[in-house]
């Protein structure tokens, strides 16, 4: 038994000097430069990986968009597929930890760190696609429209307000072409193909098991008719032969059956190139609806990031003197053993932010700060049993067996407590509360380990029977 406790403090000795120099390498690679220059070897750097820092510490920029559901049913859907293909389309693009969050029921938030122009941000977002297939309108059906839409430009020479014509808004519609409900968002996958007799590319269309069923309802009722299919409004391909794709290329494929299966092939007179290009846009992710600009948008510099973070540290730091300072006043050595304890809880889980990684913003930190105080409760409690044990009369070694025995149950408690709330603040809220949320449960599960494991380990190691001929230390 006394060797074994030998060996488990060893074990966290190196878990610490492990911990440490990944969560802080600077240090120890220096020393390594250090001794290559100096013995000409060629010894590796310790694995450096940057923590990641949200747009509020590392700078970026901030949109929201609105999106256009006036044509959508299910909204929530629609904003969730929205969601997810900008999200591709960012991470394509190599920004790291981007946020993507829907807000209220027809707005999407996009933070993107680490990119300092507004208007490369923007143009990232808007090179998603929106592709739909619109079917041809009736000649009664585009009648009205077309009314409507010579009404209202004798309205406008005049000068007058167009909203106040009745059924104003159907000018605003196509009037040869009409939406149906099968878009982008049906998309599993686009390729280029090449026709087997003449050779030309072909872009062909992968839709997913509901996209091929609307897709087949869609073919059924418009068979020998043309389907325009439209990338951002536009048809996605040159079928007039005047070398560009404009609002002239409307109908492009005849359906001439009933498509099942699933799949579309779209054939035109287009280069490898040009088909190269659609089916990568596509894949990056064709939008379920429309957004246009965002209607807002800010740029956090990472100079103002940089102070947050610089002052974000030193709370930690004076945080973590403080309740050192508490501890071994209020617990003499036990007090100092529990202080090496909380450090060694602290470089494990920066070296966890690292290594999973937790993007790190203000609201993270400053669950991490709060972590540190609460890392403590665990031994408190610990030590306030193990008093009354002594004050018994017990020996040193049954004093701590039993004050952590006893403590256990309020400890395990508590915590548990505090984690169903991290848990709920998680899954319900905003990023924002999110990270706060994150760092904190993990730093309550990782306080537990310190405090059960670590600190008994230290008790254990350094609290012999000498101490009880010098109880003023405990």
């Amino acid at each position: 038994m006394i060797q074994q406790k030998y060996f488990i403090f060893i074990g966290v000795i190196i878990l610490a000097l492990l911990a440490g120099t990944f969560a802080y390498p600077n240090y120890v690679n220096k020393g390594i430069d250090s001794l290559n220059n100096k013995f000409h070897w060629t010894l590796p750097h310790f694995w450096d990986k940057p923590f990641v820092l949200g747009l509020d510490l590392h700078g970026g920029v901030n949109l929201i968009y609105q999106a256009d559901l006036s044509t959508v049913t299910d909204k929530a859907s629609a904003m969730a597929g929205l969601r997810d293909v900008i999200e591709r389309r960012v991470n394509l693009f190599g920004v790291s930890e981007p946020v993507v969050q829907i807000q209220g029921q027809d707005k999407l938030l996009v933070e993107l760190p680490g990119v300092k122009d507004v208007k490369q941000a923007i143009d990232m977002i808007g090179q998603t696609p929106y592709l739909e297939f619109d079917e041809v309108r009736s000649e009664a059906e585009s009648k009205p429209i077309l009314d409507k839409i010579a009404e209202a430009q004798k309205v406008q020479e005049k000068g007058g307000d167009i909203s106040k014509i009745k059924d104003w808004t159907l000018a605003l519609q196509n009037p040869y072409i009409k939406p149906t409900e099968l878009n982008g968002k049906y998309l599993s996958k686009a390729s280029v193909v090449f026709d087997q007799t003449t050779y030309k590319p072909q872009i062909q269309l992968q839709f997913n098991n509901e996209g091929a069923k609307l897709f087949e309802n869609i073919t059924a009722r418009n068979i020998k008719k043309p389907l325009a299919i439209l990338l951002d409004g536009s048809s996605i391909i040159d079928t007039t032969g005047d070398g560009k794709i404009d609002g002239s290329d409307l109908y492009a494929p005849i359906i001439q059956d009933k498509i099942t299966g699933g799949t579309a092939v779209i054939t035109g007179d287009m280069s490898t190139k040009t088909a190269n290009d659609i089916v990568r846009r596509l894949n990056s992710g064709a939008l379920p609806v429309k957004i246009g600009s965002p209607i807002s948008q800010e740029t956090v510099g990472p100079t103002l990031g940089a102070v947050s973070l610089k002052k974000s540290l030193w709370a930690g730091i004076y945080g973590l003197l403080a309740v050192i300072i508490f501890m071994v006043l209020f617990y003499r050595l036990p007090g100092l053993l529990a202080s090496v304890a909380l450090i060694i809880y602290v470089a494990i889980v920066l070296a966890l932010f690292k290594l999973i990684p937790i993007t790190l913003t203000l609201a993270g930190i400053g669950g991490f700060i709060l972590s540190i105080g609460m890392a403590v409760d665990a031994n408190i409690l610990i030590f306030a049993r193990m008093k009354e044990e002594l004050r018994l009369g017990k020996d040193i070694s049954v004093a701590i067996k039993e004050g952590f025995k006893r403590a256990w149950p309020s400890i395990r408690d508590s915590n548990f407590n505090s984690l169903i709330v991290c848990a709920i603040l998680f899954l319900f809220t905003t990023s924002f509360i999110k990270g706060f949320a994150l760092t904190l449960s993990l730093g309550i599960i990782i306080s537990l380990f310190s405090a059960i494991f670590i600190t008994r380990v230290l008790l254990l190691v350094f609290v012999g029977k000498w101490a009880s001929k010098l109880r003023w230390l405990l």
